[in-house]
């Protein structure tokens, strides 16, 4: 019923009348509107069979800063899906990740294997989706794509997923679909150990800061500049499209700290021993597999590889790359507990 004709009806009842039984309508439409149709947004008929709805209407805006985390799809097996079915019939795997970062993505110079190939705690969860999906941990194509292109690789389809200390957020989740998370993090100061910058508190007023374009560093820096908070009287003009750039920034003088991923900033104090973390951790984040807003089936087969790597192989990766700089009883030695929607 329009609501022309709803209000045609309506005539003669009485001003009260009138407008409780157009209330009590309008009511009824909300409740049942969401629940026409029988599939949800996956393509999937969902839990409850057609017609039942569970929860989505809510799902819709649920998403917030603090369960960003909790929005992947379901894992499953399956490997007759669209986007599963052509990565195997092409015979790899597509996969942006970082090279310059120490521990997570990167190329050892001292390495004895031939090419000095990548590695890093991401490489090595790289090569086992690989292994998952195609049977070998080498069917796969590695492309370096900078902090500010992960997005887009993704979206033209240069990528096939991005395995890259990339933070699940909801701002990210409209343009693209994320695993369930994989590492727990969170923003850190990193400055010279001689500063007297003590952490993300009024230390760094009037100070420079580097960040990554595109990082979820920025935006923290850039909704607290705007808001009046420590980094008011901060310079936060200087962006790189790689977060290790900040490093050299440092290096040079050009900047007094870096803003970035905890888990990144300690890998850079491995790398250079005249900086340090400053302060803890200021927000708590969760690096997820950044994939393609089509690609639900590789999402779920993806978070079904996650549920075997958590079992065997997670912690050994962790003890072998981020041990050394995190430590193995840190809160993020374990991986994180995986929720769906």
């Amino acid at each position: 019923m329009t609501a022309r004709r709803l209000r045609a009806s309506l005539k003669g009842w009485g001003g009260v009348g009138a407008m409780a039984v157009a209330c009590a309508l309008t009511a009824v439409f909300a409740l049942v509107l969401p629940l026409c149709g029988g599939k949800s947004g996956d393509g999937s008929t969902g839990i409850g069979g057609p017609g039942v709805a569970q929860g989505t209407q809510a799902r819709a805006s649920a998403c917030t800063s603090t369960n960003a985390q909790d929005q992947s799809l379901n894992p499953s097996g399956d490997e007759s899906g669209r986007t599963v079915a052509a990565i195997k019939k092409r015979g790899y795997l597509s996969v942006g990740v970082d090279q310059n970062s120490y521990r997570w993505g990167y190329r050892d110079p001292n390495s004895t294997k031939k090419g000095s190939d990548l590695e890093g705690f991401d490489i090595d969860l790289a090569h086992r989706i690989a292994q998952d999906i195609l049977g070998s941990p080498d069917k796969i194509r590695f492309h370096a794509i900078p902090t500010n292109q992960r997005i887009p690789a993704i979206q033209s389809g240069q990528v096939d997923m991005v395995v890259r200390s990339m933070t699940i957020t909801c701002k990210r989740l409209d343009d693209v679909k994320f695993s369930a998370p994989y590492f727990l993090t969170g923003q850190q100061v990193l400055a010279p150990k001689k500063s007297d910058i003590t952490g993300y508190d009024k230390s760094l007023s009037e100070q420079r800061i580097c960040s990554a374009d595109g990082s979820t560093a920025y935006e923290k820096l850039k909704a607290d500049k705007d808001g009046g908070g420590v980094t008011a009287s901060a310079d936060i003009s200087t962006t790189v499209p790689n977060q290790l750039d900040c490093l050299v920034r440092l290096q040079l003088g050009e900047v007094d700290a870096v803003v970035t991923d905890g888990a990144l900033a300690a890998s850079q104090a491995a790398q250079d021993p005249t900086v340090e973390l400053k302060g803890n951790r200021f927000t708590t984040e969760y690096y997820g597999v950044a994939m393609n807003k089509t690609a639900d089936d590789l999402v779920r087969r993806v978070n079904q590889v996650l549920v075997d790597y958590r079992k065997s192989g997670w912690r050994a990766s962790y003890d072998k790359w981020l041990s050394p700089t995190l430590g193995a009883d840190s809160e993020s030695a374990h991986p994180p507990t995986a929720k769906y929607k």
